[in-house]
């Protein structure tokens, strides 16, 4: 029922007594969600994790030696530990036994004052209690003063079962007769925990089980995590049961080199340091009353480090022995450090010049494995889960921790380790150059593609046809473009101006010659695309013709532009399919020429010039002076550009071709590329053989 739809005899209906209550355990089996995260196989291995941890945190603090884990036939799980053992004595406030007390009522247990525990993994006095809810059966037994004490419960009910498992008679006990009792006597040494549990159906999946490869890997992680501590796991569900039993002596060192799988490039890095911090904390005061108190608190925080050969990140965290899949505060912390002094020794050791962009996290990460942990009482997580740590000032703590031993590490390594820690930074410098290489070819494949698909530009003036016997004239400076307008064939020559001399792409990176206007616009006209993707056959014009002034600058932009079309269009080159305009360099205008004599004659050399004026004087012919000298195209009407240098009944033109690709490619290196010395030396050995009338002084 909507509340648009509800009337006013619904709403005076609604009152107190259609509110619900749930009361102790009644909530967990409401809304077990809340608790375990789900009622899948998830939900039920965090059960398992639950009892398991609990044990675990009397090893933390220093009491227990060894925990066993059965997996059974059943179904049910039993972890055994040889800790101090649940207490046994009566709490006086509610009149319940300290066994009773952990396993039915929610938020109480001895993580909270920080007197029983300095640091655990449980933390919120829910996770017995809830495994205890969720249980059809749960067992228990305690070791302790001299006795064992032993309790049962039915979905967190207490009680007495008739026989093994969950299906047998079940009693249930009224309050004053409720409570542990005593099963048998033990050394007085003895002491520890037995808790055995039946998950109850009615709650989780038909098809929610118990992993036996993630149970060995949580309990081989535990054993890496708390050096000293034995930790055996047995499944009996198989044909045969299996059997493992771990300890580790080294700690999270091992475990560093457990999780790496490629080549080491240093040996592990074992950081390890303590911090302070104050905390305001809620604390119950003697009349039961929470007072908010500032509490001085301890981190503890362990670090391995290790870099290997290949490209694989691997960072595990945890607190107080619990895994933090998603992190928080420690990592942070640690990342921090991690990228602050990496980069301070690069600089360093001049690895990174002035100027040169900073590593990046991924470049550090590249090869690295990590095993961040830290211990501390009372941590604030982010859920019963606690996959993220919230605490903030582990955030602090840990990256003072990281960059004062790391840094200690790189400046003053151990005997042998000196290289190593050469070799980690050199690995991770060639991890940023490879990062920017591939971001520099994203980018170059970016602009190549909006090259491609963009509009052409506005400057080129186009011709009608695209068929092979269009041209496309280049043409130097904005003063040559407007003759040469009117005196092209617009039904196949194009035009495209261009200004002054072009980037000298042989010096230049792909990036800088895609960024250039003029590069980017004879790529963008010819329309093949550029360097390894160029394609001949996709050309728009048939045939390219450089028109330059016939002077030294001239011949400079035809360089600049053979250069561009040598590195980026080889092909057009190879085909034959560039050309030279050679524009005439003087004019003589003859007086009164003879019948069927033209009545300007064009000389292309200061040479043919000469010669022609001889021949000229032997002839008795006469000319106007002074003879005409071009110093560019712009000096020419449209109809002597079209019939000197465009009209291809008359003009001259110069067919550049590849006959030895790999001597051009010498050439084109020694004469435009970045090495001065050999260029140098060429120009010296050819002085003598100049000819000094070719200069244009």
């Amino acid at each position: 029922m909507t509340a648009a739809t509800i009337t006013a005899e619904d709403s005076h209906g609604y009152t107190a007594r259609h509110l619900s209550v749930l009361e102790g355990l009644e909530a967990v089996r409401k809304r077990p969600g809340m608790y375990i995260g789900s009622t899948d196989s998830r939900g039920l291995m965090h059960c398992l994790w639950e009892i398991i941890d609990n044990s675990v945190d009397e090893a933390l603090g220093g009491h227990c030696s060894r925990i066993d884990v059965f997996l059974y036939t059943d179904g049910s799980m039993e972890v055994r530990d040889d800790g101090r053992g649940i207490p046994v004595d009566v709490e006086p406030k509610t009149g319940l036994t300290g066994v009773e007390l952990v396993m039915t009522r929610l938020h109480a247990g001895g993580k909270f004052g920080g007197i029983s525990y300095t640091a655990s993994g449980g933390l919120h006095g829910v996770g017995a209690s809830v495994v205890n809810a969720l249980s059809a059966r749960l067992d228990v037994e305690v070791d302790r003063d001299g006795h064992t004490h032993a309790m049962s419960f039915k979905r967190g009910l207490p009680g007495d079962f008739a026989d093994d498992g969950p299906g047998a008679k079940f009693t249930k006990k009224p309050a004053k007769q409720r409570g542990l009792h005593q099963t048998k006597r033990v050394a007085k040494g003895i002491t520890g925990n037995r808790v055995r549990f039946w998950p109850d159906r009615q709650i989780f999946l038909k098809d929610a089980e118990i992993a036996g490869e993630t149970v060995i890997d949580r309990m081989r992680q535990t054993a890496f995590l708390v050096p000293g501590l034995t930790i055996a796991v047995r499944d009996e569900r198989g044909e045969e049961p299996v059997e493992h039993e771990f300890r580790f002596d080294g700690g999270i060192s091992e475990f560093c080199d457990h999780l790496a799988s490629d080549p080491p490039v240093c040996d592990v890095l074992r950081i390890q340091g303590r911090g302070h911090f104050t905390e305001t904390v809620p604390v119950l005061d003697e009349q039961g009353h929470l007072t908010p108190t500032d509490v001085e608190r301890d981190i503890d925080v362990d670090v391995a480090v290790r870099w290997g050969t290949g490209y694989e990140t691997i960072t595990r965290s945890f607190v107080n022995v619990i895994a933090t899949p998603k992190h928080g505060t420690h990592v942070t912390g640690f990342d921090r450090a991690l990228i602050k002094v990496i980069n301070d020794q690069l600089r360093a050791t001049k690895l990174l010049k002035n100027g040169d962009d900073p590593v990046v996290k991924d470049d550090i990460l590249e090869g690295l494995t990590a095993v961040v942990t830290v211990r501390l009482p009372e941590p604030q997580f982010e859920g019963q889960t606690k996959e993220v740590l919230g605490t903030s000032a582990a955030t602090r703590i840990v990256s003072q921790v990281v960059s004062r031993e790391l840094k200690e590490a790189f400046e003053s390594p151990k005997r042998g380790e000196k290289q190593q820690m050469r070799a980690v930074l050199e690995k991770i410098v060639a991890a940023s150059k490879a990062r920017i290489a591939a971001r520099t070819q994203r980018e170059n494949q970016r602009r190549k593609s909006a090259l491609e698909n963009s509009a052409l530009p506005a400057k080129l003036v186009d011709c009608r046809t695209s068929d092979d016997r269009s041209e496309l004239f280049i043409v130097e400076g904005d003063s040559a473009l407007g003759t040469a307008k009117l005196a092209r064939d617009s039904e196949f020559q194009a035009l495209l101006p261009i200004r002054g001399k072009i980037l000298n792409v042989q010096k230049a990176s792909v990036a800088d010659t895609l960024k250039n206007a003029e590069c980017a616009s004879i790529i963008q006209v010819l329309g093949a695309g550029s360097g390894r993707t160029f394609d001949v056959d996709s050309a728009r014009y048939g045939r390219v013709i450089l028109m330059a002034d016939a002077d030294v600058d001239g011949a400079h932009i035809r360089t600049l532009l053979l250069t561009l079309l040598h590195r980026y269009m080889r092909p057009m080159l190879e085909a034959g399919r560039v050309f030279s305009a050679v524009p005439p360099l003087h004019r003589i205008e003859l007086v009164k020429p003879r019948k069927g004599q033209d009545k300007h004659i064009y000389t292309y050399s200061d040479a043919e010039l000469r010669k022609k004026l001889v021949e000229l004087e032997r002839r008795n012919v006469r000319w106007k002076e002074p003879i005409q000298r071009y110093k560019g195209l712009g000096e020419m009407d449209a109809d002597q550009l079209a019939e000197t240098t465009m009209d291809p009944r008359y003009r001259m033109l110069r067919r550049i071709r590849i006959e030895d690709a790999q001597e051009a490619e010498n050439i084109f290196s020694l004469l435009m590329g970045s090495e001065v010395a050999p260029r140098r030396q060429f120009i010296a050995a050819g002085a003598a053989e100049l000819d000094d009338s070719r200069i244009d002084v």
